[in-house]
């Protein structure tokens, strides 16, 4: 039986409808799609991007000045590799800083929110619990930098020669201590070490305020200079 025009009429409506209605359907399911995809996003906002590496930060206090020391004492006085500990004396101290010990402490006071003075007793290289606690601290707050210094100092008792060695036993035993604790493959590559005995840099008592592992109640200039100051350096050189 032919259909009515009635019926034609509706027959074409309807199949006009479902491609509409489809569209709409899918245009309601991409939305939310798109929707749930945000907050998702949102919720996990480094999700999808690519992992940072560690690279130096270069931070505003890299000023020429303590540029030039960090390449000379990296570079002259050595990174350490292949296990062989190297640093600068006292003697050459001078000749890698080019400048007079106060100005050469003074280059490091804006990384002191970062750094540790490790305090030793007097006439000794021995690490307490109170140095170690600090310097895993100081050492594990890396944040991408790629130089860790170590400043070792003596107090002016004693002899010149004495204390030169002195300085360096800190230096070193701070360098044991690091590579006992962490087993860093890269550390040998990253750790500078300047011994300055008693002749050269001596810290003052504006340094009592930094972050240090002696008596928190005493701090005199010779307590200062029986220690290893250690810090990470984010310089780009």
């Amino acid at each position: 039986m032919p259909m009515s025009f009635a019926g034609r009429f509706t027959l074409a409506a309807v199949l006009l409808l479902i491609p509409t209605a489809s569209t709409y359907a899918w245009v309601g399911s991409a939305a939310k799609r798109l929707e749930i995809a945000t907050a998702r996003a949102n919720e996990h906002p480094h999700a999808d991007t690519q992992v940072a590496t560690a690279a130096p930060a270069d931070e505003a206090y890299c000023n020429a000045g303590l540029r030039k020391v960090l390449q000379r004492v990296l570079k002259s006085c050595g990174l350490l590799g292949s296990g062989e500990v190297r640093g600068c004396q006292p003697a050459d101290a001078k000749s890698v800083a080019t400048m007079a010990g106060p100005d050469f402490n003074a280059l490091f006071a804006p990384v002191a929110g970062r750094a540790g003075i490790v305090q030793f007793e007097k006439n000794t290289s021995q690490l307490d619990a109170r140095d170690r606690t600090l310097l895993d601290g100081v050492f594990a707050d890396q944040r991408g930098a790629s130089y860790f210094l170590v400043v070792a100092r003596a107090s002016p008792e004693g002899s010149v020669q004495h204390n030169r060695a002195l300085s360096q036993d800190r230096a070193q035993a701070v360098l044991s201590h690091l590579r006992e604790t962490f087993q860093d493959p890269d550390l040998d590559r990253e750790v500078g070490l300047l011994w300055l005995g008693e002749e050269f840099a001596q810290l003052d008592t504006d340094f009592c305020r930094w972050n240090r592992s002696g008596d928190p109640s005493a701090c005199e200039t010779a307590d200062l200079n029986r220690s290893a100051f250690a810090a990470w350096i984010d310089c780009q050189l």
